[in-house]
């Protein structure tokens, strides 16, 4: 069933999200980290740098940049493609999952609070 927010109601969910996510992991994700990490969790493999910065509209470096900071958070791993050694291949982590998993969580008991 399609849920229907009125744009006050859907800003106000994004800023409960927000604040409770703050207060509750102290890794701080820009909006295009956030972009990015979506992508690769919630679009199939294979996940690349090019195909990021193209599904994105940004440059190669950008996602470079992102996926340095997500790595040290441990929520993406890079490694070489073994069949063209040119390209680096994104690997979701179980880390990464779970921190999806909670943002889900947290998602779902803030929009029963609406």
């Amino acid at each position: 069933m399609p849920v229907e927010l009125t744009p006050s109601k859907a800003l106000g969910l994004w800023h409960a999200v927000a604040l409770e996510q703050v207060r509750i992991d102290s890794r701080d994700l820009t909006l295009r980290q956030m972009a990015i990490l979506l992508e690769i969790y919630l679009v199939p493999p294979p996940h690349t740098v090019r195909g990021l910065a193209a599904r994105l509209g940004v440059t190669k470096p950008v996602i470079t940049r992102a996926l340095d900071t997500m790595g040290a958070l441990g929520l993406v791993d890079r490694v070489r493609d073994e069949r063209d050694r040119r390209n680096v291949v994104i690997k979701r982590t179980v880390e990464g999952a779970l921190y999806l998993e909670k943002l889900g969580d947290l998602i779902i008991n803030q929009g029963r609070k609406l």
